[in-house]
């Protein structure tokens, strides 16, 4: 009973994955052939530039000149949660081994070079998520924009080729997961403190 049981999950759970692929793969190749507008692909070289860390440095620049008395513990858990995404997305690409879609399917328009050779989780949208969540617990008033840019970071990694729509979905839920811990910790910990 026990074995048959086993048997039937995992013949679902290779269901789900086979639709995931599917679905990656169909996706891949109509944005890999798509010709977006001018505007577009500009914010989206923008937006993966900026997550290439240019924009998190500025913001905890920003947030250390402005953030207030309790701006250094905000930078801080902004680093904590950002350097466990790190972490984790390392172990993750190297264990799933996944390659990128710009790696099986030329791109019409973009011509960037990823950073590495594997695809899964997207450690851009990591980081962008787990910085946006973590300084969001302090700054509530950020965290709309903070969202706006992670999210715009994630769009732009499936965009240009860099990403499939799982890798995102994925990087998207490990950032969120570890900026929201970060952020709840070390915001009650503030709290209590001063």
């Amino acid at each position: 009973m026990a074995a048959s049981h086993i048997l039937n999950s995992t013949r679902v759970a290779r269901a789900i994955i086979g639709f995931g692929e599917q679905t990656d793969h169909r996706l891949m190749i109509r944005v890999n052939h798509w010709r977006a507008p001018r505007w577009l692909r500009l914010w989206m070289i923008a937006a993966t530039r900026c997550g290439d860390g240019w924009l998190w440095y500025a913001t905890g620049a920003m947030v250390g000149l402005f953030g207030g008395p309790h701006r250094w513990a905000a930078v801080l858990t902004a680093v904590v949660a950002v350097s466990v995404g790190i972490v984790l997305f390392r172990k993750l690409k190297r264990a799933f081994g996944r390659k990128r879609p710009c790696a099986m399917e030329p791109h019409c328009w973009a011509t960037l070079l990823p950073p590495d050779q594997f695809s899964f989780p997207s450690g851009h949208t990591i980081t962008a998520f787990a910085v946006a969540l973590s300084l969001g617990a302090f700054y509530p008033a950020m965290l709309p924009g903070l969202l706006f840019c992670a999210a715009s970071v994630a769009a732009s990694r499936i965009l240009l080729g860099m990403h499939f729509l799982t890798d995102v979905l994925a990087g998207a839920a490990i950032g969120a997961a570890v900026g929201s811990l970060a952020g709840s910790f070390a915001s009650a910990a503030a709290r209590l403190i001063g």
